[in-house]
């Protein structure tokens, strides 16, 4: 079958979606993969440092990248004291190590310097969504997809960050411009998402967005979504353009 080798951007203006729109994908999702639960629930230090290792990696890399730094620092403290080189050669495998070891570093440095000399981080779990956020954008190199991480998967909060797939899938069905950062898309969907539905939205994008929905040219044909989104009717006519099965 013929491939476009890029996103193709929607020919309708980009508009965050309505409730009903949300809930509509929201129950497609959940009919497609089941339900969309949170993956894991960790420390909210442990979920910190292994969002950081899951940047432009799998889960299976970032996992096994997290085992083997604790494996060989199991203590925070010492983790900290580490040299840069050492760790980045540990979590090598997470790829980026000379990027993601001295973030690591700096990160654990500065909890311990604003905690007297703890890394324990157990009392967000009585603070409010704004405090944990707060304090976590203040952390060297932490954004807002990361911070949501924590809310969302440690702290049980309804919260919806914002990794590749989701940008991407979401760019595609037309919830703001193709040119849309980050930061920008995760307002418009916090914004747009009710609070009860954000994880499982979260939860939902990053699966179609592994397995339909992926880079270059998506699997419409297999999309539960492929009659609310903007764009695939453009990506199939290309492909009838382009000569259809290869």
């Amino acid at each position: 079958m013929a491939r476009v080798s890029q996103p193709i951007p929607p020919t309708t203006q980009a508009r965050p979606p309505d409730s009903a729109r949300v809930r509509r994908i929201v129950a497609r999702l959940e009919k497609r993969f089941g339900p969309l639960e949170p993956p894991r629930r960790w420390d909210p230090l442990e979920e910190l440092i292994l969002t950081v290792l899951s940047q432009n990696t799998s889960d299976v890399n970032s996992e096994r990248a997290f085992g083997l730094m604790r494996a060989r620092w199991p203590s925070w403290e010492a983790l900290a004291a580490a040299p840069e080189h050492e760790l980045a050669d540990a979590i090598r495998p997470g790829g980026l190590a000379n990027t993601k070891a001295p973030r690591i570093l700096s990160i654990l440095r500065t909890i311990r310097e604003r905690q007297g000399g703890s890394f324990d981080l157990s009392w967000m779990r009585g603070a409010s969504d704004a405090e944990v956020s707060e304090y976590l954008l203040s952390l060297p190199g932490v954004g807002p997809k990361t911070a949501a991480c924590v809310l969302a998967f440690s702290l049980g909060r309804d919260a919806l960050p914002v990794d590749t797939h989701v940008h991407r899938v979401a760019a595609r069905l037309g919830f703001y411009g193709n040119r849309t950062g980050a930061a920008a898309a995760h307002l418009i969907l916090e914004g747009a998402v009710p609070p009860r539905l954000r994880v499982p939205m979260h939860v939902g994008l990053i699966r179609l967005g592994r397995e339909i929905c992926k880079p270059g040219r998506p699997l419409c044909e297999r999309c539960p979504l492929i009659n609310l989104c903007p764009t695939a009717p453009l990506y199939l006519d290309a492909e009838r353009n382009t000569g259809g099965p290869a």
